[in-house]
């Protein structure tokens, strides 16, 4: 069982920096750091929006309008880091 538990938090732990990542490449887009019209940079930010969109959809919905301050990856990091402390914390001494 602590083999399942270990692959839960790696996936945690990989999608912690998909976040961290989607994150910096919404700056690095949006302050015309990187060139959007590159085949590359379209195809990686398609990649990091597919894959953090499913998540960040129903939080937007809930949170109110800050302008354009986006605070869902904040979110969705403090909710990964509460879910890696209650699977290491609570729910390993349990399967033991």
């Amino acid at each position: 069982m602590n083999a399942i538990i270990f692959i839960i938090y790696q996936l945690l732990n990989f999608y912690w920096w998909i976040v961290i990542l989607s994150a910096i490449f919404s700056w690095l887009y949006a302050f015309n750091v990187i060139n959007n019209s590159n085949q590359f940079v379209n195809m990686v930010g398609k990649f990091l929006y597919q894959m953090t969109e499913p998540v960040y959809r129903p939080i937007r919905r809930y949170l109110p309008n800050l302008g354009g301050i986006d605070i869902t990856p904040i979110i969705v990091l403090f909710a990964i880091m509460f879910l890696q402390y209650l699977l290491i914390h609570d729910i390993a001494p349990l399967l033991t």
